[in-house]
């Protein structure tokens, strides 16, 4: 979520992309020891760096025992122990970064093999503003692959109306190298925003993130985060929260404009189920149509959460358009559309 440009009365607002591009990779040894292998041991000049690649910087960064969290100028970044996130909303390049982060990982952080790569977006409101490589999914895929082997690209969804693309590696392949440590995200992308409630996210409306934070009711959406947020001038928010020992994060990022308003909400906190949670933040934001996506491997409580939302016919006003359900080598995961009836 990028500062907006101030618009004069009669002019049309400048568009900005809150769809974000979200990379996630995880590390590993070939000799399985990674014991002393730490990707928070990369600098943070270096990080600083790499995330000038990708067009983006730093605003603000909170950590606990096990996860650096960063807050950037679009969106955010997180770095575990042989975890990286680095999402990214506008017209930012995160796939271009990828050469420098292997060999910064190689350098510092002691691993030597990639373990496993997600790389995912819901579908652009305005594809043609981008930059490559990410103008389109094809582009991107051809970039992936020209780092991984066994890379499998997908689209779930109408590729003609709302739809999300995924690229994972060896989805069926045998099991993973090492053992398999419990794992699971949710993630909601909402569009269609109400204007009262997004009007919270603007200078106008209010003076800090802490008064937005509050006023919207994000500081309960799932409590006992410390929580690090930026309210954008003029307008757009995001936030990180950590929780205060463990390795749980959620982010939060917000485009307010009514023209093409968009909030993501995204977590990995371990749960049986999500139901209650995607309830009280679709409660909290009251879009007109969001996209669903549940990942959980087979070791996580989660696990059982995708098949548990796959027959999620609605929730509230919310009806379900369109669902799917993946099985891959370690995760399961499930894609829904939901939208306000009648649309």
């Amino acid at each position: 979520m990028a500062e907006h440009e101030v618009i004069l009365a009669g002019e049309e607002p400048q568009f900005f992309e809150g769809v974000e591009k979200l990379l996630e990779v995880w590390f590993t040894r070939e000799d399985g020891r990674i014991d002393n292998c730490n990707l928070r041991k990369i600098p943070r000049h270096q990080l600083v760096s790499l995330l000038k690649i990708v067009r983006c910087e730093i605003i603000s960064s909170v950590q606990n025992d096990q996860l650096d969290s960063y807050v950037l100028s679009e969106s955010s970044m997180f770095v575990s122990q042989r975890r990286f996130i680095l999402k990214t909303c506008g017209t930012t390049t995160p796939l271009q970064c990828l050469e420098p982060l292997l060999l910064l990982v190689t350098k510092y952080a002691g691993f030597d093999a990639v373990e496993d790569v997600y790389y995912s977006r819901k579908n652009y409101k305005r594809p043609e503003l981008q930059q490559s490589p990410h103008c389109n999914f094809e582009q991107e895929v051809a970039v992936l692959d020209s780092f991984f082997k066994d890379g499998a690209a997908y689209c779930l969804g109408s590729v003609n109306r709302d739809c999300w693309y995924l690229y994972t590696l060896h989805p069926l392949r045998g099991p993973r190298r090492g053992t398999t440590e419990p794992d699971q995200t949710l993630e909601i992308m909402m569009t269609d925003l109400d204007p009262e409630i997004m009007s919270i996210f603007t200078r106008e409306e209010c003076s800090s993130a802490a008064e937005a934070t509050l006023r919207s009711g994000i500081d309960k959406l799932l409590p006992d985060m410390i929580i690090d947020d930026y309210l954008f001038e003029p307008c757009g928010y995001s936030m990180n929260g950590i929780s205060k020992t463990e390795g749980c994060y959620m982010t939060i990022h917000i485009t307010p404009e009514p023209e093409f308003s968009y909030v993501s909400f995204e977590s990995n906190v371990p749960l049986e189920s999500y139901k209650e949670v995607i309830m009280r933040v679709v409660k909290t934001f009251r879009p007109g149509k969001f996209v669903l996506a549940v990942f959980a491997n087979k070791t996580s409580v989660a696990a059982k959460a995708p098949r548990e939302l796959e027959k999620e016919a609605s929730f509230g006003d919310w009806l379900r358009h369109d669902v799917h359900y993946c099985r891959f080598k370690s995760y399961d995961l499930t894609y829904a559309l939901y939208s306000k009836f009648p649309s």
